[in-house]
């Protein structure tokens, strides 16, 4: 079996891969968790060893489940809400839907960034962190029957094959059997998805990127965004967020609109007016969002 830090390493390829690796980390937590400062809904959690301390990114202990028998309950409820996904369940999900939802996502996703701030280099530990959260929102696709791919599409700006601007969408989901855009257009039905822990330094590419796409495919193309969340430590007790979320308002009004931005952990600006109107909970993106954007 490999060690719990080659795991985390390590692509994973469906939800049960995530459910078994969040149950491992999970069972690990207890015996290198050193201490715990709250602040709010947060936690920052300490590891102490040979008088160095680690700090650990915050966790919202409101969505996050840290008893791994507990956790497998939650992610079989997860499943079966997934199963019951179709478009002719729209509107039909509770609160207790939702919940479970965006408490599975995050204590996954979440465990994972706390498994590799205690095992990994923070410099690898930032990339293998986005990376499965890329994997894991595209394993959510895969469970809901809705097609997904990476694509890079290729923008020429001058005659030579090297004079070409490669822009990287982490995926474009479609509700066709297969996805139908290609590295040289955007198919209009399907839906440009960035898939991102943090809108930090990344928020304004989003817009940016739609509309490069536009101008470049010549047709509206529809693009979200998925986050984690907007959070990080501030000093050894405090945590602040980084949503810019004047900015976010100005881009929205001059340059273009987004169809959706969605955060598992959304700061509390996000759920207020105007900010509410543009962002949601990733559980509002499957549960009521998801086939209206892919009609």
């Amino acid at each position: 079996m490999p060690t719990l830090n080659q795991q985390l390493t390590t692509p994973q390829g469906s939800l049960q891969d995530f459910a078994d690796l969040t149950v491992r980390v999970l069972g690990h937590l207890p015996n290198v968790v050193s201490g715990r400062i709250a602040d709010g809904n947060y936690e920052i959690w300490t590891q102490v060893v040979t008088n160095t301390t680690t700090y650990i990114r915050p966790v919202n202990v409101s969505l996050f489940e840290q008893d791994p028998t507990e956790f497998k309950l939650l992610f079989s409820d997860f499943l079966i809400t997934l199963d019951r996904l179709d478009r002719s369940t729209i509107g039909t999900f509770t609160a207790h839907d939702h919940k479970v939802v965006n408490r599975t996502l995050y204590t996954i996703q979440q465990s994972l960034g706390v498994g590799m701030d205690l095992l990994i280099n923070p410099n690898a530990a930032r990339k293998h962190v986005g990376n499965r959260f890329e994997e894991l929102m595209r394993c959510v696709f895969d469970e809901v029957r809705i097609s997904n791919s990476h694509t890079v599409l290729k923008i020429p700006y001058g005659a030579s094959k090297s004079e070409e601007y490669s822009c990287e969408n982490d995926a474009i989901i479609s509700s066709a059997s297969s996805v139908r855009s290609t590295n040289s257009t955007i198919h209009p039905d399907e839906v440009v998805v960035s898939i991102k822990t943090s809108s930090k330094d990344r928020m304004g590419k989003m817009f940016i990127d739609k509309m490069l796409l536009e101008r470049f495919v010549e047709h509206p193309v529809k693009v979200i965004g998925i986050f984690l969340n907007d959070v990080q430590r501030k000093g050894v007790n405090k945590v602040s967020y980084t949503l810019v979320s004047k900015q976010f308002m100005v881009y929205s009004k001059f340059l273009t609109q987004l169809e959706g931005v969605y955060y598992l952990d959304p700061p509390s600006s996000a759920l207020r007016r105007p900010w509410n109107q543009h962002m949601k909970k990733v559980s509002n993106l499957l549960l009521d969002d998801l086939f209206r954007l892919l009609k």
